[in-house]
């Protein structure tokens, strides 16, 4: 679970566990050099305080995850804090949270740019317009565009590109 600002009291107990010069037991770093990204990811976790488990039942770990680096050229630094049940690796960990703010970095793109927590569609119709929207964003991206709002742009007053793009064979892979 993410503990956010908003959640004042854990997010300072969490956050006061990673301060100074105290023995984390736990810890994984990740590197990656990506779309004009540097970024060292670093993980640190340690069994739950008393006080901690106690409020919330189950959890095993804290977690803080720091991410420092570029972005376009410009310093970067970000940091988050969790609690977990799992027990499982730090590297896993780290994976794990990676892994989901790859999920939240779609869902990002299709809000801002397809508006998509806007709709109102219920039942059917939710589903069938999330199907449309995809289709979208895996055509704008098999054409070529790297950015979806440059894409969108480009084709949307466009019915024969429109067209074409929905015809289009995606490159067979060669093993």
């Amino acid at each position: 679970m993410t503990v956010k600002a908003n959640q004042k009291t854990l997010h300072r107990q969490i956050r006061s566990q990673f301060q100074g010069k105290r023995k984390i037991p736990f810890v994984a770093t990740d590197h990656e050099i990506s779309h004009g990204r540097v970024i060292t990811w670093t993980l640190r976790a340690k069994q739950a305080p008393t006080h901690i488990g106690e409020t919330w039942v189950g959890t095993s770990w804290i977690v803080e995850v720091t991410a420092t680096g570029s972005r376009d050229g410009k310093p970067f630094q970000a940091q988050h804090l969790f609690l977990t049940s799992l027990r499982t690796t730090p590297e896993a960990l780290l994976q794990l949270v990676r892994d989901r703010w790859s999920i939240e970095g779609w869902h990002w793109i299709r809000d801002t740019q397809l508006h998509e927590d806007a709709h109102r569609y219920r039942g059917n119709g939710a589903g069938a317009m999330a199907t449309l929207r995809t289709a979208a964003l895996n055509l704008l991206r098999l054409a070529g565009f790297q950015s979806i709002r440059g894409g969108m742009q480009a084709v949307m007053h466009d019915i024969t590109t429109l067209l074409e793009m929905a015809r289009r064979q995606p490159k067979s892979a060669t093993c």
